[in-house]
């Protein structure tokens, strides 16, 4: 199943490489909370819908650009969580910081997860407990690694603003920080190559299930600011709480 989800999410990519390279127009606008959405999304999200319709039939999907309602969603024990586009301003800006994310929920639990980068073509995924990263052909495991001074990754779209971020970087003590978009910042701590991703800032749970699956299997925790497991439990608002990322 995981190379299938694998292959869904590259197909998206291809979506969403034929917009941002300009053979189909962007058609940016923005949704009730502010966010942009573009025709790359809306594409993406199309390839996902028909792929998981004929892999999985049975169980449900949730995506960030056609979310179910709170009275559908209640009963869900097992679901894929996807964001089709996850960076959309990172999109617009041009940067290649975005993502296609996939996850399979079970149990409150991200259980199995894709992460890919159209751009760099580079795939993470994630299942029973292992993690893995695609690059130029090679797959290669990955896992959790110490540094220091430690390596923290934040968030380049909300960094400048989120003061209750700066004020808790500025009592951490010696370390390097580096902003990065999407779901990268999950993957990063999974590969070693960071250690720490704080974040205060609001978030929805399509932004984090695949990553926290990634990140999961290579390792690292998970877990909101008073200590507990980060869960994907349905409930009626989207919003995930404030977490952190790390190796212990």
């Amino acid at each position: 199943m995981l190379e299938k989800i694998s292959q869904l999410a590259r197909d998206a990519g291809d979506a969403i490489m034929a917009v941002y390279d300009g053979a189909q127009p962007i058609n940016a606008r923005q949704k009730q909370d502010d966010s942009p959405v573009t025709a790359a999304d809306m594409a993406a999200h199309n390839v996902i819908k028909s792929g998981l319709a004929l892999l999985d039939p049975q169980t449900p999907m949730l995506s960030e650009e056609d979310p179910q309602t709170w009275s559908e969603r209640q009963g869900w024990t097992r679901y894929w969580l996807v964001d089709p586009l996850d960076g959309t301003k990172e999109f617009l800006k041009r940067n290649g910081e975005f993502t296609v994310n996939i996850a399979l929920i079970e149990n409150g639990v991200p259980v199995l997860g894709v992460v890919y980068v159209p751009v760099t073509k580079v795939m993470y995924s994630a299942a029973e407990g292992k993690a893995w990263k695609e690059e130029n052909g090679e797959c290669k495991p990955i896992q959790v690694k110490e540094a220091y001074p430690p390596l923290v990754v934040v968030s380049r779209s909300h960094y400048d603003n989120d003061h209750e971020l700066q004020d808790y970087l500025s009592q951490l003590g010696e370390h390097q920080t580096v902003a990065i978009g999407s779901s990268l910042k999950f993957c990063l701590v999974a590969e070693g190559e960071a250690q720490l991703y704080p974040r205060f800032g609001p978030t929805n749970i399509w932004d984090t299930g695949a990553g926290h699956a990634v990140a999961m299997a290579a390792g690292a925790t998970v877990h909101d600011w008073a200590g507990q497991p980060l869960l994907y439990t349905p409930k009626e608002s989207f919003l995930n709480p404030g977490f952190r990322v790390s190796l212990f």
